[in-house]
């Protein structure tokens, strides 16, 4: 029996159901997927909370990995028994067995387990993405990293380290120093609105950072403005404390002609080809030694809801996967 979660409407994590349904056969480009291993992301907190709107009645989650059960008409890329992971849509992942487009489906490495693929190609391409696309991060770059001992920042700290930065890292509580330290951060900074900035300023000698990817949202938006150096660039990337509040473009010219950007997952993998590339280069950097998919907890499925509770209470320490 394939087992799903499903949410008729949004609200705490106790809306997710887990539910019996049945396996379908795939249609044109389709494959039917058995599941091993779904991840979890702040993202899939935002669309159960209503944060980030999704029609309903719906699934829920982006990421997964597991192995082709049967394939559809005209499916050339893939074939029957390949190990194979995904990180973009249709919603849905969150389940044992489904069904998800062949050609948005990225083969796996023999040396990569599925559980580390369901933890790594979401936050892996979202780390590829920002470090070289939203910012090309190079020698030299002085960049900012809020949730510097989390999933996404273990994987973020270590490649723009690769990449020649010098990283500020910055963590919500004084436990988390170690690990971000372990990560790779040159220096580390326990957040604080109101001293955080001055903080930075004394961490960089005088020059603020770059560039600052803050996945916070309104708590820390003030703050990383004032942390960038003259036509730095604030890329918000989260909204963990909400939505960043709005901007006046005066306050931007004021602070030195700031630049702010809003990307997303979405936007830098709407093509195939622009999907599959960023996906090889995270699964070349993994290759390389240059990052490293961690796993922090495990849950069942049907407990969803305790993995989202446990992820938006700021308990996670690391990537959290589903297992069917």
């Amino acid at each position: 029996m394939v087992m799903h979660i499903r949410l008729q409407h949004t609200g705490a994590p106790q809306v997710l159901h887990c539910q019996p349904t049945t396996a379908q056969a795939p249609g044109p480009g389709e494959v039917w997927l058995d599941q091993a291993a779904i991840g979890v992301n702040p993202l899939d907190v935002s669309q159960r909370k209503g944060d980030v709107p999704i029609p309903l009645p719906s699934g829920l989650g982006l990421e997964g990995a597991g192995t082709v059960a049967a394939i559809g008409a005209g499916v050339t890329g893939v074939k029957l028994g390949d190990r194979v992971g995904y990180a973009t849509g249709p919603l849905g992942a969150y389940a044992s067995a489904r069904l998800y487009p062949a050609e948005r489906l990225v083969k796996l490495p023999d040396n990569l387990g599925l559980d580390a693929a369901a933890a790594l190609l979401f936050k892996g391409i979202t780390a590829q993405y920002l470090l070289h696309s939203t910012y090309p991060v190079g020698p030299g770059t002085r960049v900012m990293i809020y949730g510097a001992a989390g999933a996404l920042g273990q994987l973020m700290v270590p490649w723009a380290k690769h990449l020649g930065a010098f990283v500020v890292g910055v963590v919500s509580k004084p436990q988390s120093v170690a690990r971000a330290r372990a990560a790779g951060c040159d220096e580390v900074l326990v957040f604080d609105a109101a001293t955080l900035a001055a903080q930075v300023l004394e961490a960089t000698q005088g020059q603020k950072v770059d560039v600052v990817y803050d996945p916070i949202g309104r708590l820390s938006f003030a703050a990383s403005l004032d942390s960038l150096r003259p036509r730095g660039l604030l890329v918000s990337c989260g909204m963990a404390s909400g939505a960043p509040p709005a901007i006046e473009l005066g306050t931007l010219n004021a602070k030195g002609s700031l630049f702010v950007t809003r990307p997303s997952l979405a936007a830098h993998t709407a093509s195939v080809a622009e999907y599959q590339h960023r996906a090889q280069e995270v699964l070349r950097a993994v290759a390389a030694g240059i990052i490293r998919p961690a796993i922090w907890q495990r849950y069942a499925l049907a407990d969803a809801a305790v993995a989202h509770q446990d992820l938006q209470s700021g308990h996670s320490q690391g990537a959290i996967i589903l297992t069917p």
